[in-house]
């Protein structure tokens, strides 16, 4: 028997941790090829360290010259906050090692002889999608985003003074019934000034726990669970207090643990790579599956292998009771959409220059924008699958 009472508990990170630079600037390098040819192909890792950056992985398509893009690591940096000793945009030494795509690598991707293109990379990517959040996202890490997102927006108008970039946040949830009830404890480290002490530093962000998480889930929550800096102050940090590299928050970056993952990063690659397009399709179908009402949790895994354009195997779960509806999901998926790489590429718009914003608090629970981001949060399927 499921055991329906628990605890729950996810973490983010804010967009100034050494891995979201990371993130960031390799997202922003697939932006920039797609920005020139929406086939370009990249795989971008970056690290971060005491006011350094370097960069490495391959590319096919346009040639950007090697000045422009480190101009656009310095604006990254630059937009996030740092002007610090230790790491600074006006002082970074930025360094790239981008290089062309193995010959091998495209071989097995390309289309030819009237061939689909097939997938980057065997592997296998997961979706969920649960009704405990208006966006339909596990409520820990929805919360736990909303805090930091909320920080940076005020640090960045200068509404939030004396706090600096590098933050993490943590919430734990009670769960009855497999339900959440209520907030147990938060957790919340953000970098600051050295003019503010601690004290000065919870007041300033206690404010952010009341802003983004509901009231009915606070009403218990004792002030002794609120932990703010708690092992004292965080003066040094980002790159020059901890080294960063691309792909290292995963869990951050989908569920906070509430499902599955398939192990592969999302930033730094284009969509060819079904590591990042077949886990934002995997998210739009059980997003849709959960708003169309079939269930009120989906979980949904796909398989590939590398120069192999259709899905191995698809898996759906759903709900407890609502096991006898999945071969009726199942079927409505197989007719109704191309899974193949380019398949979900055109069905979700990806070759556009769509994923800088996507590098910091998730790539899911956003809401879409006119410019194409975020077109897996869509439910525009959700008669599809009416049961």
């Amino acid at each position: 028997m499921a055991n329906n009472n628990y605890l729950f508990t996810s973490e983010s990170v804010s967009e100034g941790h050494p891995d979201k630079v990371c993130d960031r600037i390799s997202d922003m390098v697939v932006d920039s090829y797609l920005s020139l040819d929406p086939v370009s192909r990249v795989a971008c890792e970056t690290l971060t360290t005491t006011n350094k950056v370097v960069l490495a992985g391959e590319t096919r398509g346009p040639r950007i010259d090697k000045e422009e893009i480190i101009n656009k690591v310095r604006n990254c940096i630059k937009d996030i906050g740092y002007d610090q000793k230790g790491f600074s945009w006006k002082t970074a030494n930025i360094e790239t090692y981008l290089h062309e795509q193995s010959a091998d690598i495209a071989m097995g991707v390309d289309s030819k002889d009237n061939k689909d293109e097939g997938a980057g990379d065997q592997g296998i990517m997961f979706g969920y999608a649960c009704k405990e959040t208006e966006d339909l996202m596990p409520a820990p890490i929805y919360y736990s985003h909303k805090i930091l997102r909320l920080m940076a927006e005020d640090r960045k108008n200068g509404f939030l003074k004396g706090i600096e970039p590098d933050s993490k946040s943590q919430v734990t949830m009670l769960y009855d019934q497999s339900k959440p009830i209520k907030v147990t404890s938060v957790v919340i480290s953000t970098q600051h000034s050295k003019n503010l002490n601690q004290e000065q530093v919870k007041e300033l962000i206690i404010p952010y726990i009341k802003k983004s998480i509901p009231e009915k889930y606070l009403d218990e929550l004792s002030q002794k669970e609120i932990y703010i800096n708690p092992t004292g102050q965080f003066i040094i940090g980002g790159p020059d207090g901890d080294t960063g590299l691309t792909g290292r928050k995963i869990i951050v970056d989908t569920y906070g643990g509430a499902a599955p993952h398939g192990g592969g990063a999302f930033s730094g690659k284009d969509p060819t790579k079904v590591d990042r397009s077949a886990a934002y399709v995997s998210r739009y179908l059980a997003k849709n599956i959960v708003s169309a009402g079939v269930s009120s949790k989906c979980l949904i895994q796909l398989a590939y292998a590398i120069g192999v354009s259709k899905p191995l195997s698809i898996f759906v779960k759903l709900n407890e009771g609502d096991e006898s509806k999945v071969e009726k999901v199942i079927k409505i998926i197989n007719k109704n959409f191309n899974l193949s790489p380019r398949g979900i590429r055109e069905m979700l718009k990806l070759n556009n220059p769509i994923y800088e914003v996507t590098s910091a608090y998730g790539h899911f629970g956003r809401k879409p924008t006119n410019k194409g981001e975020f077109s897996w949060e869509k439910t525009d399927k959700v008669d599809l699958f009416k049961l």
